[in-house]
C-alpha cells in the first residue's frame, strides 16, 4: 500500500482507508509517520495527527510512590518473552473502556510484526506470574509504544520505566507514544507538531543502531 504524504491528512489525522496490515504495509506506515487505527465495523483507518505524543527522555521523570514501590515490591522484568501473551492481554476488555482498537487482524498482523523482529513487549511477572507489559514498534532508533495493560497496581509503570532504561542504553532518545494520556503526561510527555515529529523521526529512522537486535 503506498501512502501519501502526512501533510495530506484531514483535520483529525485520518489519511487513509483501507489496504492490509502485512509487514511490509506496517512498516511503510510506521516509516512515515502513520499508524493504525481500526474501528469494528468500518474499512482499516490510518492517522498522522496534526499533533503527536512524545516521551523525550530528557524529560522524563518518574514519581517517588513509583520509585517506592520498584524498591519494595519483588518482580521481574523481561522483554519478548511473552509477546503474544501482552498483546493479548491489552486487547482484553478494559473497565474504562467501551471497546479495544486491538482487534483479532490487529493480533495477527503484530504477532507477525514481532516474528520478523519490529515488534517487541516488555513484560512484568510477580511471583511467575503476568502482571503486566506493553508493546510497540521499532525501527531503527524509532520505538512506537502501542499499549500497555496491569493486573497489579502499577504494573504498567514498571513496564514503561524499564522499556526507558533500556532504550537509552541502545541509543534512542524518545518514544511515540501517539496520543496523549494523563499517564504518560505524568511521566514527562507532550505534544508537538507534526512537523517537529516527522523531523524527529526522520532522524530517528537513519540511526545506526538496533535497539532490540532487531532486523534493523
Amino acid at each position: 500500500m503506498l501512502f501519501p504524504p502526512v501533510d495530506f491528512a484531514d483535520e483529525e489525522g485520518l489519511i487513509a482507508i483501507g489496504g492490509d496490515l502485512s509487514v511490509g504495509t506496517l512498516l511503510d506506515a510506521y516509516r512515515g509517520g502513520i499508524f493504525p487505527w481500526p474501528v469494528e465495523g468500518y474499512p482499516l483507518l490510518w492517522f498522522a495527527p496534526p499533533e503527536r505524543a512524545i516521551l523525550s527522555f530528557n524529560e522524563f521523570h518518574v514519581a517517588r510512590s513509583l520509585r517506592k514501590q520498584m524498591k519494595s515490591e519483588s518482580y521481574q522484568v523481561t522483554i519478548d518473552t511473552a509477546f503474544d501473551e501482552v498483546l493479548h492481554a491489552c486487547a482484553a476488555p478494559r473497565t474504562y473502556e467501551s471497546e479495544t482498537w486491538i482487534l483479532p487482524p490487529m493480533i495477527a498482523a503484530y504477532n507477525r510484526l514481532h516474528r520478523a523482529g519490529y515488534a517487541h513487549s516488555v513484560e512484568v511477572w510477580m511471583d511467575n506470574e503476568l502482571v503486566g507489559g506493553l508493546y510497540g514498534v521499532s525501527v531503527g532508533a524509532y520505538f512506537a509504544g502501542e499499549s500497555m495493560f496491569h493486573r497489579r497496581s502499577g504494573a504498567s509503570k514498571i513496564a514503561l520505566v524499564h522499556l526507558v532504561q533500556h532504550l537509552q542504553t541502545r541509543g534512542a532518545t524518545w518514544i511515540d507514544v501517539q496520543m496523549p494520556t494523563p499517564l504518560f503526561e505524568s511521566f514527562g510527555a507532550c505534544c508537538i507538531s507534526r512537523g517537529q515529529f516527522m523531523m524527529l523521526l526522520g532522524q530517528a529512522l537513519e540511526e545506526n543502531c538496533s535497539l532490540f537486535g532487531d532486523a534493523d
